[in-house]
């Protein structure tokens, strides 16, 4: 008579969840990936309660979508917890290089990922959703059958389980993300460029004119803003390229780098006629480098010195041939960089304070990044030392061949 009742169960109201689910008045034992496919709905109506306070992301989504790949995710981690597992598998598992299950749908941590990334929703909603799941199904088991010490290792992997699904989830939102960004940067990186030509060009028309000091004025204004957005637009292509693992594109040939380097200053006078900018040739220059990545290395040392050294001081350029390379060095008067800014100062997105104390403008952070992505492609190295007396950045060049 008792084995008749044995399996029997009743109909209750979870008082904590309000969800309708079976209890077993019997005692028996249920193991976790038994209960995860048996009260697979009652999981996926708190998953999708949850999701939808996931706002603004959530605003408008239906159940369908709400739950995504929710059932899928589900029932990789009952495959996964009904699975044996030594003790090199649980190893293997801890350190992200979890074996695929041959008949469960183990991908579907990224492809929900994938698609909550596309729905606007951000890496800590992401993750709140496997932080919920996770706590749901434990109460919900707890609740059901009030697991004991045997149940530990249930607990364990099914653990291990969401960490992995949460670090595939993590990776593809990542990736998807970095891609998204790298192609927007692509896009405006081309399609600012015929406007601002544009730009330039007239700017430059304007001030052959010769038609008084207020167009003049006015045409000066413009060629120096146009400098500027080139110079950043230049720097966000390259950096674009850099992250997407291109690196900088060079085209070397024989270039002379006095005359070279000489012709990049004129320029940067030109737009900044307020500063000194010196320069000395010692030796011979010539060699075999992408003169205009050169140009546009120089460009953005000699900027950075205008822009963080005293205003009252000459920035000075130094270039000297030696046997097998040419060395060349940006000085600039002013505040000793520290020790802790200095060992970093080469790292994208980084802005330095100006020597008035406020935060450079017009910058993205990128342009001792792009001069050392520069370097690094002709085999060169660059480096950056600094004191009270001045901070100079010096750049060693192979020749070539």
């Amino acid at each position: 008579m008792y084995s008749q009742f044995a399996n029997r169960r009743r109909f209750r109201k979870n008082a904590l969840y309000g969800i309708e689910i079976f209890r077993s008045v019997s005692g028996v034992d249920m193991r976790l990936s038994d209960f995860i496919l048996e009260h697979m709905e009652a999981i996926l109506s708190r998953w999708e309660e949850f999701a939808g306070t996931l706002l603004p992301a959530a605003t408008g989504m239906k159940s369908l979508a709400l739950r995504d790949h929710a059932q899928q995710l589900l029932e990789a981690v009952a495959k996964d917890l009904s699975t044996p597992q030594s003790g090199a598998d649980q190893l293997e598992k801890s350190m992200g290089r979890a074996p695929r299950l041959a008949d469960a749908p183990e991908t579907a941590a990224q492809t929900h990922a994938l698609l909550r990334a596309q729905s606007g929703f951000d890496i800590n909603q992401l993750i709140a959703e496997y932080r919920a799941l996770r706590a749901s199904v434990l109460r919900l088991w707890m609740d059901e059958f009030e697991p004991d010490s045997h149940h530990v290792e249930d607990i364990v992997r099914f653990n291990e389980a969401i960490d992995q699904a949460i670090a595939e989830s993590v990776s593809f939102f990542s990736a998807y993300v970095n891609r998204a960004r790298n192609l927007l940067l692509g896009m405006l990186g081309h399609d600012m460029r015929s406007p601002l030509q544009t730009i330039q060009i007239t700017a430059s028309y304007l001030a052959a004119l010769n038609a008084g000091e207020k167009v003049s004025g006015a045409a000066s204004r413009l060629i120096r803003s146009g400098a500027r957005m080139q110079a950043l637009l230049d720097d966000m292509v390259d950096y674009n390229r850099s992250k997407l693992g291109l690196g900088i594109s060079i085209a070397p040939a024989d270039t002379d780098l006095a005359q070279l380097f000489a012709d990049e200053l004129d320029q940067l006078r030109v737009v900044h006629p307020d500063r000194q900018v010196d320069l000395d040739v010692l030796g011979d220059c010539v060699g075999v480098w992408d003169g205009r990545r050169l140009q546009q290395l120089l460009g953005n040392l000699v900027l950075n010195a205008i822009k963080y050294g005293a205003q009252d001081a000459p920035v000075r350029v130094t270039v000297v041939g030696r046997d097998a390379e040419v060395l060349l060095e940006v000085r600039n008067v002013g505040d000793a960089i520290e020790r802790s800014t200095l060992d970093r100062i080469f790292d994208p997105l980084q802005r330095g304070t100006n020597h008035q104390g406020g935060d450079a403008s017009g910058s993205l952070g990128l342009g001792l990044y792009i001069a050392r992505e520069i370097a690094k492609a002709h085999a060169g190295e660059i480096d950056a030392r600094s004191d009270e007396t001045e901070t100079v950045f010096s750049v060693r060049l192979p020749r070539g061949k």
